[in-house]
């Protein structure tokens, strides 16, 4: 990949280095200066140190693209259909859907403010309120669920490639069985889990191409098959006719909630690394305006098309088919199964790339800096993703929406709890930058780790997913929830998560907490 700290080229004299670094454009963005951390530190490697001012570039439309490209893929499709397929109509799916966009965003934009002005990724930030050596624990969190998002997202696309070359030339779900599945699948498995890697090991800017283009093109694909759906069904008015079969009384709202949170869950996971991205932007303006426009709106336009497809098959074929790949493979025409066959590809890999490798990858360089850089970390996360067996997360609409996405929601949601209540309310965003890097600083607080985050996150996590359950047969955990008396939270568990983690973290900070200090390390000490 391309470093994100190239040699530093001859420079007019720069201005003193002030505690939290330097700026240099006349705004409130902050770099290092030549000097401020050794160059040997144990925690800092070229793709964990801040940005350069001149490579933060990324404009209104990057972002906005990155989100299209992101949102328009097959787990946002299941998303939608999924609801449809527990009983939701159209308008019930669309709305719960945005309506927990709206949500996500607000933490989404709040923990990006840190990347375009410091340059640092999310382990680097996770560092002011869990402490250098702390910050592993957020971090490797966040990287265990990408990979198992990546291998979700992959299994996904190769089993799309299967099913439509099978289509196309016919004898491939007749291969001989290797560990329970045709050996095909696991060459089409194979190939596009080495594609993915290919595009990411060219680098954030190959990134930011690929996703300029991917976008408007899932778009498309999307309407197409939308509008053949409905040809099929013989207009518009069958798709919108399918009623709800949960009415908006006693039976939708147990329904509703923990849907909501799954789905809010959905991209829980890219409002704790969004700096990821952001560190790459122009300013707040770019990142504010491009994450506004393209979140939100894309998700629920996307999810619109997935419901109305659902619905729509739900009228031809007598059944809700919530995959979109099992839906385009019943059609017989060739040039259609080609061109889902495109669709799938894009739309899969402009999601894994960009929101389950860059990720992990920085989450595991911050583990082992001297160690391990991006291309190892992204070929770490490839291996994991394999290792899950991610078939098995998306058998079910229950399993996947209420089982995987209300776990995951809600310890990220913790996790976001304590990053915005250091970051906005304790510090103000005034960051020491170098001391992010320098063992001893005022983020070093007992030995590399901060007891306050720490414990803001164990109760905070506690009451998000203690009572976590399962219908009989239909998930991991017992009826009655892993805690039976916080059971009555599972539903909420990121929202719980989240608010309940930010104000105990607030309340530890004591006087910090109130006065907006910069820190509680050993200058306030």
């Amino acid at each position: 990949m391309t470093s994100t700290v190239p040699p530093t080229p001859p420079t007019p004299p720069l201005p003193p280095a002030s505690p939290h670094g330097r700026t240099t454009d006349g705004t409130d963005r902050v770099e290092l200066a030549p000097g401020d951390i050794p160059a040997d530190s144990r925690f800092a490697n070229e793709d964990l140190l801040p940005v350069p001012l001149e490579r933060r570039r990324w404009t209104t439309y990057n972002f906005t693209a990155l989100w299209v490209g992101m949102a328009h893929n097959i787990p946002s499709w299941l998303l939608a259909s999924g609801l449809v397929a527990l009983g939701m109509d159209w308008k019930q799916a669309v709305l719960t859907i945005a309506l927990a966009n709206v949500i996500v965003l607000g933490p989404m934009l709040l923990t990006g403010h840190a990347g375009p002005k410091y340059g640092i990724p999310f382990p680097v930030l996770a560092r002011a309120s869990f402490g250098l050596r702390g910050a592993n624990l957020p971090a490797l969190i966040r990287a265990a669920v990408a990979c198992a998002w990546f291998g979700i997202q992959t299994w996904i696309g190769g089993v799309g490639i299967f099913t439509l070359l099978g289509k196309i030339f016919g004898g491939w779900a007749t291969a001989s069985v290797v560990a329970g599945q045709p050996w095909t699948l696991w060459l089409c498995f194979l190939f596009f889990w080495a594609l993915e890697l290919a595009i990411i090991h060219r680098g954030m800017d190959a990134l930011r191409r690929f996703e300029n283009w991917a976008a408007p093109f899932v778009i498309v694909g999307a309407a197409v098959l939308l509008i053949w759906i409905a040809v099929r069904a013989g207009g518009f008015g069958p798709l919108l006719d399918q009623p709800s079969r949960l009415g908006w009384g006693k039976e939708f709202w147990p329904v509703f909630f923990p849907s909501l949170m799954g789905m809010i869950a959905f991209w829980a996971t890219l409002s704790l690394n969004i700096p990821d991205f952001t560190r790459f932007g122009a300013g707040q303006r770019a990142q504010i305006r491009g994450q506004a426009l393209g979140l939100p709106t894309t998700m629920t336009l996307f999810a619109l098309l997935s419901v109305l497809v659902t619905s729509g098959s739900q009228a031809v074929y007598g059944e809700a088919i919530w995959d979109p790949v099992q839906l385009v493979a019943r059609t017989d025409n060739v040039f259609g199964l080609l061109f889902g066959l495109v669709t799938v590809l894009v739309a899969t890999v402009s999601v894994n790339i960009a929101a389950n490798v860059v990720s992990p990858a920085y989450d595991l360089a911050n583990a082992a800096p001297r160690f391990i850089g991006f291309r190892t970390g992204a070929l770490i996360t490839g291996v994991v993703g394999v290792l899950i067996m991610p078939w098995k997360l998306t058998s079910t609409p229950e399993l996947y929406i209420f089982t995987w996405l209300g776990l995951v929601g809600g310890l990220l949601g913790t996790v976001a709890g304590i990053l915005i209540a250091d970051y906005w309310i304790v510090r103000r965003t005034v960051l020491d930058l170098p001391d992010l890097y320098r063992p001893g600083g005022r983020y070093w607080y007992a030995n590399g780790w901060n007891p306050r985050a720490v414990v803001a996150f164990a109760v905070g996590g506690v009451l998000a997913i203690g009572g976590s359950h399962s219908a009989p047969g239909t998930g991991p955990f017992p009826a009655d929830g892993l805690i039976p008396f916080l059971k009555p939270l599972a539903d909420y568990g990121w929202a719980v998560g989240l608010v309940s983690s930010l104000l105990l973290y607030v309340v530890l900070g004591g006087r910090s907490a109130i006065t907006g200090a910069p820190s509680y390390g050993p200058a306030e000490r």
